[in-house]
């Protein structure tokens, strides 16, 4: 009996941890989408990152995270602070974590830690003070005059074995209280990566590896891979002759991009071991931050090196590891940024933008552009608390959305809308059905189109159901549907007459005919919403004025809403 019993126990423990495992989050193939499955579904991130400093105290995460559940999000990204858990070297405190997963579940969240380690915003601020007092034993960067900088070296074992041993425990440390809950979903490893000052570091060993010959493991890359290649690292290798072997000077050239392409191997390559100690323990999803190389800049005056899209080979071949490199957005050229990281070998997560009205809108244009895990304001706790503001509308509405959303990501039948008073106006198309989107301020009724006010961005998610069915969702949109007869009948362009016939030819009253072909009528526009199973619930029609008489569909600046369309095609 208690033979069997045993038996029993063993058995019921096997099984328990295969479900155990089968629940942590992991991500999955579907089409060209990559997926976040948690809870064995597969889930959008509607999250915020917190300030800095917001998560470091106790009565900070227990007052704002009760906010975070008001406004609608489902993932917060918290700061995990190497100098408050191992204050110490060798002691470590994880009360804080504790406190974050605590509150997370209270108020029904998911959580995603940043790992403050060795490096935050390029620098070393958040090393311990044993670690920062110590600094022959933890050596940092210098410049190219000699001159030390507050950056922590990557060519050091005692900076990494410090580095990764903090890590590791914090990896054991959720594994032993949340590995049945999965509260944490997901790590970030080290945050905005990056030299300043110079494109490298100038110390004696990053010296000696950076006047020896590439790594083998490089060379292979770069041959195996060549027609795949970033347009930017293959431009840059071959205009320096397309060499395999050599120094990297030899290889990429002599200038400070190749300062950077070095920096990058050695920064990814630490990372990669970071992520394959932490995974030992307990193997969640790890991703990259990166901060833009923008306005103009110079590597060294952006934090060169970093997990950047002109260097993603880079980081791919030293780090494998990593599951997605992600953009921090602060500027201007929000599609231009996000374009460049939705790569066939790179889902897009935003972990960090500017928090500011558009978010709103940019986020229904991320999941429906670019089947897009995340997006994340940067400091969400300072977001006004009331129901109509921009981003917690929007996240109302994707939380909605998040079942159908899901189900058609991958399959080619999904787009996303961003409109602002330069970019006006896209033209989607499947098979013979053209869809005119326009940002809604181009409505010739509306005075804020010509008062001179910046308009807000409009923008939304299109989703073709069906051949004759589509859902709109978003705000300050406007969306007709034109066949492709109608779009080739150059009779259609012009101004048509009550009987249905255009005057041509100037004064000499001209009559020409409808060349023929099928038109794109709207059945119905039916506001909806969407139930927990992914089925529509209907709200109302809308006809007359707010289709414009069957001319179009179209949402108002100061709303987020879906819609439900069904079209018909006539003669």
């Amino acid at each position: 009996m208690k033979i069997f019993l045993s038996i029993l126990c063993l058995s019921w423990l096997f099984t328990a941890s295969l479900v155990a495992q089968s629940q942590i989050p992991h991500w999955e193939q579907q089409g060209t989408a990559t997926q976040l499955i948690i809870n064995n579904e597969p889930k959008l991130l509607l999250a915020g990152e917190l300030g800095n400093s917001s998560a470091s105290s106790p009565q900070d995460i227990e007052r704002i995270f009760p906010k975070l559940q008001r406004m609608g999000l489902n993932t917060v990204l918290v700061p995990a602070y190497w100098d408050l858990i191992e204050p110490q070297e060798g002691k470590f405190n994880f009360s804080l974590i504790d406190k974050a997963i605590e509150q997370a579940r209270k108020n029904e969240l998911k959580i995603i830690f940043l790992w403050f380690g060795a490096w935050k915003n390029s620098m070393s601020c958040y090393a311990p003070m044993w670690f920062k007092n110590n600094y022959k034993k933890y050596p940092r960067t210098r410049t190219e005059t000699g001159k030390p900088l507050e950056i922590a070296s990557p060519f050091s074992e005692n900076v990494f074995q410090a580095d990764s041993k903090a890590f590791v425990k914090l990896m054991q440390h959720i594994a032993q209280i949340d590995s049945t809950e999965h509260t944490v979903i997901m790590i970030q490893v080290e945050n905005e990566i990056g030299m300043l000052e110079n494109a490298r570091d100038y110390s004696e060993e990053a010296n000696r590896l950076f006047n020896s010959k590439l790594p083998d493991k490089l060379t292979t890359y770069l041959q195996k891979n060549k027609k795949q290649l970033h347009p930017w690292l293959y431009d840059k290798w071959q205009q320096a002759g397309g060499k395999i072997k050599g120094t990297w000077q030899e290889v990429f050239g002599k200038d400070i991009y190749t300062d950077e392409i070095f920096m990058a191997w050695y920064y990814a390559s630490y990372v990669e071991r970071m992520i394959q100690c932490g995974r030992k323990v307990y193997n969640l999803p790890m991703y990259v931050n990166a901060a833009m190389n923008s306005r103009g800049r110079k590597p060294g005056e952006y934090p060169a090196a970093g997990p950047l899209a002109h260097l993603i080979d880079i980081w791919h071949c030293a780090a494998p590891s990593i599951d997605l490199l992600a953009p921090d957005l602060y500027d201007k050229g929000f599609t231009d940024w996000t374009a460049q990281y939705k790569l066939h070998n790179n889902p897009l997560f935003i972990p960090e933008i500017r928090l500011e009205a558009n978010d709103g809108v940019r986020a229904f244009y991320v999941f429906g552009e670019h089947d897009a895990i995340g997006f994340s304001p940067f400091s969400i706790e300072d977001t006004p608390e009331s129901s109509n503001y921009p981003l917690i509308q929007s996240y109302r509405k994707l939380k909605e959305l998040m079942p159908i959303i899901t189900r058609y990501q991958g399959k080619g039948v999904m787009k996303g809308l961003l409109f602002d008073q330069n970019n006006k106006e896209r033209i989607l198309t499947w098979g013979e059905t053209n869809l005119i989107c326009r940002h809604f301020f181009t409505l010739p009724w509306d005075a804020r189109a010509t008062d001179g006010s910046i308009w807000p961005e409009g923008g939304g998610i299109i989703i073709r159901m069906a051949e004759d069915e589509y859902l709109i969702a978003g705000s300050g949109i406007v969306v007709e549907f034109k066949s492709s007869d109608e779009i080739d009948n150059k009779v259609e362009k012009k101004q048509l007459g009550e009987d249905g016939f255009v005057a041509t030819g100037g004064t000499q009253n001209v009559k020409e005919k409808w060349n023929g072909g099928s038109r794109i009528g709207i059945g119905s526009v039916d506001e909806v919403n969407i139930n927990a199973d992914g089925t529509l619930q209907y709200i109302r029609r809308l006809n007359g004025d707010q289709d414009h008489q069957g001319r179009h569909a179209r949402i108002g600046v100061d709303e987020f809403s879906i819609l439900h369309v069904r079209l018909y095609t006539y003669r």
